[in-house]
């Protein structure tokens, strides 16, 4: 009888019972391997394939050979890349939805984290049973987005121009790297040009109603626009209500 794979070099894909071949596969890069189980375990019973990464680079490792549908990624992972960079190193070469797993008060980390391409953050504690909310949620809201093809609109803003048949956009005529976030967000945006959109709005439109994390992701997302376009997008803050893209 083989060895049991070590954590760490081979990883732990361990896969339960009563999951389908066709089951969507979930990451989860995890070094405690208390929270890496319990999460594996909630999941798994949801019917989902999971797959068990000890550090960033075994989960670059699965990301080469699998197509996950999600990954669950700690920020403190040892070794050389963290769960951040872990986030910079996908964003490279995949739109596949991010949860970041974050200590309660590294406020800083989770804002990176989201800057960086993650599509929500679960602080810790945490319950699973709301993890595998979230988790539910984000998938649901991907098939979705697949399933459903709108027609495509180009919208000229001065000098910005976004395209969501191509899912680009261009400012004076280069085009601009936006996350697959912020591109939804200021697509929705300019659907709604003119309107003041509180964030509640702009959650219910960009992440979907059933998505009850911290409104503050939706400044996050605004503001790294504004980094990217500059002043040629007329993105103002209305006080009191949200935002309003002129």
């Amino acid at each position: 009888m083989a060895p049991p794979a070590l954590p760490g070099a081979a990883g732990r894909a361990w896969e339960a019972g009563g999951v389908t071949p066709s089951a969507e596969t979930i990451i989860v890069v995890e070094d405690d391997h208390n929270i890496s189980d319990l999460v594996a375990m909630y999941l798994r019973r949801e019917g989902y394939r999971i797959l068990q990464a000890d550090d960033a680079e075994q989960g670059l490792a699965f990301m080469d050979r699998e197509s996950p549908a999600l990954l669950i990624v700690d920020i403190g992972l040892p070794g050389e890349l963290d769960g951040l960079e872990l986030c910079r190193q996908i964003r490279k070469t995949s739109e596949v939805p991010v949860i970041i797993l974050t200590a309660r008060d590294d406020e800083i980390d989770r804002v990176l984290g989201l800057e960086l391409g993650a599509d929500d953050y679960v602080t810790k504690p945490f319950s699973p049973r709301e993890l595998v909310a979230r988790v539910r949620a984000i998938l649901r809201r991907a098939g979705a987005a697949t399933s459903v093809k709108a027609e495509p609109v180009t919208t000229v803003i001065g000098s910005v121009v976004v395209d969501t048949g191509r899912r680009e956009v261009q400012r004076e005529g280069t085009v601009v790297a936006l996350t697959s976030r912020e591109f939804d967000l200021l697509a929705y945006l300019a659907a709604n040009r003119g309107l003041a959109l509180s964030r509640r709005q702009l959650l219910d439109g960009v992440w979907g109603e059933d998505w009850y994390g911290d409104e503050r992701t939706v400044d996050v997302h605004v503001r790294q626009l504004r980094k990217k376009l500059g002043d040629e997008l007329p993105l103002t803050t209305v006080w009191g209500v949200g935002y309003r893209l002129g």
